[in-house]
């Protein structure tokens, strides 16, 4: 992109305390656009997919001790013992959220527009869950919401918080913390 824009000099030599807005020179003679990021073909890409998953059916089978450890090496590499400090968890701020409305996110199959009540403030949250949640039903449901994330878009709909699910059997299906007793929204998890 620097090359394309005309601009003089290595990049690698270029300070962010020097570069300011307006700073390409009127009558900068520029290179011919190039795709920077090439877009992906859908069909294409779905058969280079399909290609690789039958390759890997069609190799011969392991002999049993091949076999065995490569479900050890498979478990170990989903279950990282990466920890953290008390202080690193200290950062993350949970609280309870009752759900005052939810609303399917037009064109996205998996995503629910949730509005929750944190207490302090009501919070738009998009979140996964629409292919195993019905809207109607999550109203009035409290939930552990993550309320000190920097807000995303995901198509197109900001979010601002996270709401917290566990994912149970093989197809992983998100399965949404809640509470067994009474707790005012806003409380702070601990």
């Amino acid at each position: 992109m620097w090359k394309q824009l005309g601009c003089g000099g290595k990049l690698e030599d270029q300070h962010l305390d020097d570069l300011r807005w307006g700073g390409l020179n009127p009558g900068t003679r520029v290179a011919k656009a190039e795709v920077i990021f090439p877009r992906l073909e859908k069909e294409a890409t779905l058969d280079k997919i399909r290609n690789l998953a039958g390759a890997e059916r069609a190799q011969p089978p392991a002999a049993p001790q091949q076999a065995a450890a490569k479900e050890v090496t498979t478990s170990v590499e989903q279950q990282p013992d990466q920890k953290i400090s008390i202080e690193d968890f200290a950062k993350v701020e949970m609280r309870v959220g009752e759900v005052l409305s939810a609303e399917r996110v037009p064109g996205a199959q998996r995503l629910l527009k949730v509005m929750v009540d944190i207490g302090s403030e009501v919070r738009q949250v998009v979140a996964g869950i629409a292919e195993h949640y019905q809207p109607e039903d999550l109203i009035g449901m409290k939930l552990v919401v993550v309320s000190n994330l920097e807000p995303r878009k995901l198509r197109g709909v900001e979010s601002n918080g996270m709401i917290l699910a566990a994912s149970a059997g093989e197809q992983g299906k998100p399965v949404l913390v809640t509470f067994k007793e009474e707790v005012p929204k806003g409380a702070r998890l601990k």
